[in-house]
């Protein structure tokens, strides 16, 4: 499986899938594999999709600092996959939880990215952690390099990636995804973040869930992979 090293040394993986123009995917979670990110209902047929594993998820390392998986800390490590690929723009499509990461990324470095596809996003977010803040995710232990329980990310890590840190209006062409029928996010972080960004985009997928690229995979590719044709 290929990988790299992060900014601070940490070994993180990634897998690659389909032809076509390249699609950096993040998974939600936090910390779910990446390859649970599938073809993604077909788009592997128009797109490469490069499915990153987060830090402390699927096969990529554990890192000691539990607050480097914050998400907003999280910014770095795309900033490292993009240079490893030798990239110099990105199209960006991440699902739930990952959704923050990738808004995040846009806003810290908005010349990287082309277009951002949001599938749905977790919602808006409030501001980066303070240092005290960062002691109190520091003082519930480290971990070592090891393997997460049965493949499963780590118990402390759902605490430790979701911070408050304000989002910011982008710049970008962004696709906000919802499923009509989603009963874990539901429909108001996406109208929300179609209405934040100036050129954001909101498609309603009616009869899907929380993954409306298993629920209606031809609607689903359509949707996005007009909006990355531009």
């Amino acid at each position: 499986m290929p990988h790299f090293e992060s900014y601070d040394g940490l070994r993180l993986s990634y897998t690659t899938l389909g032809d076509g123009p390249p699609l950096i995917c993040l998974s939600g979670g936090p910390g779910a594999e990446a390859t649970s990110l599938g073809d993604l209902g077909g788009l592997a047929e128009h797109h490469t999709l490069i499915r990153l594993d987060a830090r402390a998820g699927g096969d990529s390392e554990i890192p000691q600092d539990q607050a480097s998986c914050a998400f907003p800390a999280q910014v770095k490590d795309i900033e490292a996959l993009r240079a490893h690929l030798g990239m110099t723009r990105i199209d960006l499509l991440a699902h739930s939880a990952g959704t923050l990461t990738a808004q995040a990324y846009a806003a810290a470095e908005p010349r990287r990215v082309r277009r951002l596809v949001l599938i749905p996003p977790a919602g808006r977010g409030a501001r980066e952690p303070d240092a005290a803040e960062v002691a109190r995710i520091q003082a519930r232990g480290v971990r070592t390099q090891e393997p997460a329980d049965n493949g499963s990310p780590p118990s402390w890590l759902r605490g430790a990636f979701y911070v408050e840190h304000r989002a910011k209006a982008l710049p970008h062409p962004v696709l906000a995804v919802a499923g009509a029928e989603d009963g874990i996010a539901g429909l108001t972080p996406a109208k929300l973040v179609a209405d934040l960004h100036p050129a954001g985009v909101l498609a309603v997928l009616p009869g899907c869930g929380h993954w409306p690229w298993l629920d209606a995979p031809d609607p689903f590719t359509s949707v996005v992979s007009g909006f990355l044709a531009g």
